[in-house]
């Protein structure tokens, strides 16, 4: 079996061109977490040579969607993308130990998508989408406030579970009851002031500044699956990275 050249873009080098069809492969038959089969084995299926195979592999390493383990082989990498809360914000328990926040739906709506969203999501206007308004804390004090926006045609069975069974950790539920995996993402950071009900719920007076990251998160296929806005207390607000 040979690469489907006919599928990607044939103005690319070969490799390119291979990357992107053992992107869209990983979508469909292999999961977070699982191994992909030998590099030989996959060059043979391909009908490519071992070194072309290679660098194919070593673009998706880059792009962070494998990773390779010395004496186990090459396997689907399953991002963290709660890094970015500790990167921006101090999330820690009473003891100083840092702690995913908790998490409560306060609000869960079926709407037409307005045109920030729809645009976001690469969707026809007033497409049908599902909001969840979420608010997260530590240690019992409100840190972050979320508007989550999700597609209805990807996403429908959230609508069927009661939204206190949704837990702290969103992305695992739409694999488990979706089959919708979020493989990367792209973040915006910028500063708005709060207002209104969202002051309240943060308990911060209004017009006190807040510290928005804007993400939008992609499939396999770099299809986007998910918009949100996070807002938190610019007084939590922090920036840290390592630089090697």
């Amino acid at each position: 079996m040979s690469i489907r050249l006919g599928q990607v873009d044939e103005r690319l080098p070969l490799y390119q061109r291979l990357r992107d069809e053992i992107r869209s492969e990983i979508g469909r038959r292999w999961r977070p977490g699982d191994a992909i089969p030998p590099e030989a084995e996959l060059a043979k299926k391909h009908g490519v040579a071992l070194g072309t195979m290679r660098k194919a592999l070593d673009l998706l390493v880059s792009d962070g969607l494998l990773e390779r383990f010395q004496g186990r082989g090459t396997f689907v990498r399953r991002p963290d993308f709660n890094a970015s809360l500790f990167r921006f914000f101090r999330f820690q328990s009473a003891e100083g130990e840092r702690r995913i926040p908790d998490s409560r739906i306060i609000r869960r709506q079926l709407l037409k998508a307005p045109s920030a969203v729809a645009q976001a999501l690469r969707l026809a206007a007033r497409t049908e989408v599902i909001r969840l308004h979420r608010l997260r804390f530590v240690n019992e004090a409100p840190v972050l406030l979320e508007d989550i926006w999700l597609p209805k045609a990807k996403f429908e069975p959230l609508l069927e579970i009661e939204t206190i069974a949704y837990g702290n950790l969103l992305y695992p539920m739409y694999e488990k009851h979706c089959g919708q995996v979020v493989s990367s993402a792209e973040e915006t950071l910028s500063v708005e002031v709060i207002d209104g009900p969202d002051a309240k719920l943060l308990r911060m007076r209004g017009g006190a500044p807040v510290i928005v990251i804007e993400r939008t998160a992609y499939d396999f296929d770099r299809v986007p699956i998910e918009w949100r806005r996070s807002f938190g207390p610019a007084d939590q607000y922090r920036y840290h990275v390592e630089i090697r």
